[in-house]
C-alpha cells in the first residue's frame, strides 16, 4: 500500500483516564495528525492480553478490526489491552510504540517506553521520569488564555493536588490534615489564595475532611458539585504547587511547570512511586512540605518531548513514512496541546 495513502498516526487505549492521557499526550508531541481508537475489549481475549489467543483480531470490535485492514504507518498504545493491539497492528504492518511495561517480551513492539522506576530495560525501550503527559509551555499559556480570570486571583498563589492514599502509599486523615494545617499558616503569613483540588481518587471521607476544615478558607475543587474542574487553570496559573505522594501523574505534571513543587508527607511514598519522588527530592526539583514555602529556581521537566524526539529520530532512521508525516503536519504545537476539560 502506498504509505502517502494511509493514515499517520492511531492512538490506542482502553478508555482508563490515565491511559488515554498518556497517549495522546505522544502523539501530540510528535505533532502527527491522528485518530484516536477507544478499545473494546472482549473476552475471552481480554483476559490474557496481550498474549495473541487465536481470533484475536476480533478482540477489540468491528473499528479496530476496520483498522487491522488498512493499517496506519504508526500505532501508539497505553495499558494492557493495548498492547494487545499495537501488537496485532504490527503484525499487519504498522510502526508500533507501547507505553507502559506490556508484561511480555518487547520484541512484540518496535518501541516500549517505561518509566524510569519501572524495572523494564532493553532494546527499543525507552525511559523516562515520572509519566507521559501534555505539560509545557504552549500547553500552559493555552490553560492560562483559556481561564484568565483565575490569573487575576491575589499571589502568592498556592495549589495543592490530592490524589488518594494506595496500597504502597498508604498515607492517612491525619497526615492529610497535617499537612493542610502547614499550608493554612503559610497562607496566613504570605497572604495570596489557596486552590485545593481533589481527584477521582480522593475517597469521599477525605472529600468531606477538606471541606470542613478549609470552607471559607481556600477555593474548593472536590467533585462536580464545585463546578467545571478548574485543574488546567489552577496548574497554569498557580505560583506554588503542592502534592500529595501517591501519584506519579501528579508529580509529573507538576515538575512540568516552571512553579516549585512541594510534596505532603512524602515518607509515605512506596512501591515504584517511591523512586520517582526520591528523584525529584534529591535533584531539587521537588522539596518536602514544610512550614516555609519560599521559591527556588527550578527547571521544568520536558520527559514527554525528549520521547518524541528520540521516537521522531528512531522514525526517520528506519524510514517509515511516518517520519515525513511528521515534517509534513500541518498540525499546529498550539492545536496539538489544548488543555483537557
Amino acid at each position: 500500500m502506498d504509505p502517502n495513502a494511509r493514515e499517520p498516526l492511531v492512538v490506542l487505549h482502553d478508555g482508563a483516564a490515565g491511559n488515554r492521557r498518556q497517549a495522546l499526550a505522544l502523539a501530540c508531541a510528535l505533532k502527527i495528525p491522528c485518530r484516536e481508537l477507544p478499545l473494546e475489549p472482549r473476552a475471552p481475549w481480554r483476559w490474557l492480553a496481550p498474549r495473541a489467543l487465536p481470533g484475536a483480531r476480533r478482540a477489540f470490535g468491528r473499528a479496530f478490526e476496520a483498522t487491522l485492514a488498512a493499517p496506519p504507518l504508526l500505532a501508539i498504545g497505553c495499558g494492557r489491552q493495548a498492547a494487545l493491539a499495537t501488537r496485532l497492528l504490527r503484525d499487519a504492518g504498522s510502526r508500533v510504540v507501547q507505553i507502559l511495561d506490556p508484561r511480555l517480551a518487547t520484541k512484540h513492539w518496535d518501541r516500549v517506553v517505561v518509566p524510569e522506576h519501572d524495572a523494564l530495560r532493553g532494546d527499543g525501550v525507552l525511559t523516562l521520569r515520572g509519566s507521559l503527559n501534555p505539560v509545557d509551555e504552549a500547553w500552559l499559556a493555552a490553560a492560562r488564555a483559556a481561564a484568565p480570570a483565575w490569573g487575576e486571583a491575589p499571589g502568592p498563589r498556592t495549589a495543592l493536588f490530592v490524589g488518594g492514599p494506595t496500597a504502597a502509599c498508604g498515607w492517612s486523615a491525619a497526615a492529610l490534615a497535617a499537612a493542610v494545617d502547614l499550608l493554612l499558616a503559610a497562607h496566613a503569613h504570605d497572604g495570596g489564595t489557596l486552590w485545593v483540588s481533589g481527584s477521582r481518587r480522593t475517597p469521599a471521607a477525605l472529600r468531606r475532611q477538606l471541606r470542613q476544615q478549609l470552607e471559607g478558607r481556600a477555593t474548593l475543587w472536590l467533585d462536580d458539585a464545585d463546578g467545571p474542574n478548574p485543574w488546567a487553570a489552577w496548574l497554569a496559573w498557580a505560583d506554588r504547587l503542592v502534592v500529595t505522594p501517591d501519584s506519579a501523574n501528579l508529580l509529573s505534571e507538576a515538575a512540568s511547570t516552571a512553579a516549585p513543587v512541594w510534596v505532603a508527607f512524602p515518607d509515605y511514598a512506596g512501591g515504584r512511586v517511591r523512586a520517582l519522588m526520591d528523584a525529584a527530592l534529591s535533584c531539587g526539583r521537588a522539596r518536602p512540605l514544610s512550614l516555609e514555602l519560599r521559591p527556588w529556581p527550578v527547571t521544568p521537566w520536558a520527559e514527554t518531548a525528549g520521547v518524541a524526539a528520540a521516537l521522531g529520530k528512531w522514525l526517520a532512521h528506519a524510514g517509515s513514512g511516518a517520519s515525513s508525516a511528521i515534517r509534513s503536519s500541518s498540525v499546529s504545537s498550539d492545536a496539538a496541546r489544548r488543555p483537557p476539560p
